[in-house]
């Protein structure tokens, strides 16, 4: 009856590919096996869902054919309603389809993305949104975007928040210690996690650092967990021309997925000053564990963070330096954050999200889905 399109979790773990699985996460607890089929790439080493109902197919994501390719594939599956996680559904293929788009960053800020990545997004997504029965989006801030960019009715989008994974969550501190020692990292220090792209805005922060050090000898050094993304080699040139001191400026590619509890335990803040998110899930990763966010003021992080938040002008480097600041010298102040924050990131959940979800699937659907 349903098919959610997985075909991306093949060649990614993170950002999409990360909302999809959890969201089958969530459905699989509300869904007869039998409600559902995953349509998962031939390449895929292991399926995104053990509960669901899996379909092979052969064509890749992001193919300059692949809306009807895909279509075809999909045809045979006979479904009533096919979501594609990835913005851009087929041409056919299904009675009904659903889409979710994330962001508008390749119409915000294009010149971030690659030659090939904004012709994929850009040249269709303005198709995408019209032969969808209806939109997810993940925050009131990209659904604006949706409307107001893209001429879309607001009644046609619908706004549900991801979640965070329950292992994101504070660890004894003694558990802490011996973890980041494995790792190899300080025992205290300002973290960022994010692919290192030009829209995550990492060369300001590194400048606003050097900032902070200069008056503030003694601030715990800053971490950077993630790996080297789309044009990404100017923006690393530029931090590299700051000459930051190895042991002040840390760049960890090799951090596992798993870790991740760990290394926001571990951290003093963090830090997000990208210039456009249309979530920011590290964001929240980090609050669920008892970290301080320290966030643009752009886009949807304020409206994530909450009160929980210090924000900032992620185009001036010594307002991030300003935020830094004032989180390294006030203790009392962080504890407050931290307690705010704990209690800010209990409000989301990929249950919650699966569940809303499936209550758009049955909105789209003329008959009664399959529950367990």
């Amino acid at each position: 009856m349903i098919a959610v399109d997985a075909r991306l979790n093949a060649y990614r773990t993170g950002g999409i590919a990360t909302y999809t699985r959890e969201l089958l996460n969530g459905l699989a607890k509300l869904l007869a096996p039998t409600a559902l089929t995953v349509l998962e790439h031939r390449k895929a080493a292991q399926p995104t869902s053990t509960h669901f109902r899996r379909r092979t197919v052969w064509t890749p994501p992001h193919h300059r054919l692949e809306r009807w390719a895909l279509g075809a594939e999909a045809a045979l599956g006979r479904f009533e309603l096919l979501h594609s996680p990835d913005f851009i559904p087929p041409a056919f293929g299904a009675k009904r389809f659903l889409i979710t788009v994330h962001d508008l960053t390749f119409l915000h800020y294009p010149e971030t993305l690659t030659a090939e990545s904004r012709r994929y997004y850009n040249q269709q997504i303005e198709w995408a949104v019209r032969r969808a029965d209806h939109i997810l989006t993940d925050s009131y801030s990209s659904k604006n975007d949706i409307v107001q960019m893209l001429d879309v009715l607001p009644q046609q989008v619908t706004v549900i928040y991801g979640g965070a994974h329950p292992r994101f969550r504070p660890l004894p501190a003694s558990e802490v210690k011996t973890q980041l020692q494995r790792l190899g990292l300080p025992s205290e220090y300002i973290l960022h996690v994010g692919t290192w792209e030009p829209r995550k805005n990492l060369d300001r922060l590194c400048t606003a650092y050097q900032q902070v050090i200069s008056t503030l000898p003694d601030a715990p050094p800053l971490v950077l967990v993630g790996r080297a993304g789309w044009n990404f080699e100017a923006v690393r040139q530029r931090i590299d021309a700051l000459n930051l001191p190895s042991d002040c400026l840390i760049w960890r590619s090799d951090i596992a997925d798993e870790d991740l509890p760990i290394i926001y335990n571990g951290a003093y803040c963090t830090v997000t000053p990208s210039l456009y998110e249309g979530f920011g899930l590290p964001a929240l990763e980090g609050m669920s564990c008892g970290c301080v966010p320290l966030v643009s003021n752009r886009s949807s992080l304020p409206e994530i963070v909450g009160e929980a938040g210090i924000t900032f002008d992620p185009e001036n480097p010594s307002d991030i330096a300003a935020a830094l600041q004032r989180i390294l010298t006030n203790e009392t102040l962080r504890q407050e954050k931290r307690t705010a924050a704990i209690a800010r990131a209990s409000q989301f959940s990929w249950d919650q999200c699966a569940a809303q979800t499936l209550a758009v699937y049955q909105m789209l659907l003329p008959q009664p889905i399959m529950t367990l």
